[in-house]
């Protein structure tokens, strides 16, 4: 079984946490010794998750941010204390396209497109919603 480093970092319930995540995915990703997924795309999903998090989560709890390095890529995990489900992160065959005009909508999306896998599951203070990417290739 390959190693595996985690990160996890307590964020604040604000708007203050999606560069805080960013920052640790970076931070995360630039530091594995293994070919690691994609520094932009692991962002761009995370900054997703964790504004979703402070946007449709009530009360002042931190959120916490978890950042797994694994062989053939990366996890991150975020967790909040709503137990109730995100929106559908997994496509269905009636998917439609949000509308681009919409200020909300596309996070989700993002996420089921850009990703290797995602869903959520529920914790014992609330859920965590999580995505994968695999490691980028390297050239030879």
């Amino acid at each position: 079984m390959p190693d595996a480093s985690a990160w996890r970092i307590a964020l604040p319930h604000t708007a203050a946490a999606v560069p805080l995540a960013r920052a640790l995915v970076r931070a995360a990703l630039a530091e594995g010794a293994a070919p690691s997924a994609d520094a932009d795309t692991a962002e761009l999903l995370t900054a997703e998750l964790v504004a979703n998090a402070v946007e449709h989560t009530a009360g002042g709890d931190p959120i916490e941010l978890v950042v797994e390095l694994l062989g053939g890529g990366c996890q991150v995990e975020v967790h909040d204390g709503d137990p109730r489900p995100p929106g559908d992160l997994t496509a269905r065959p009636d998917d439609t396209h949000p509308d681009p005009w919409q200020e909300h909508g596309r996070g989700l999306l993002l996420i089921r497109a850009l990703s290797s896998g995602c869903g959520h599951r529920r914790t014992a203070r609330g859920k965590a919603v999580w995505f994968t990417l695999p490691a980028r290739r390297t050239a030879v």
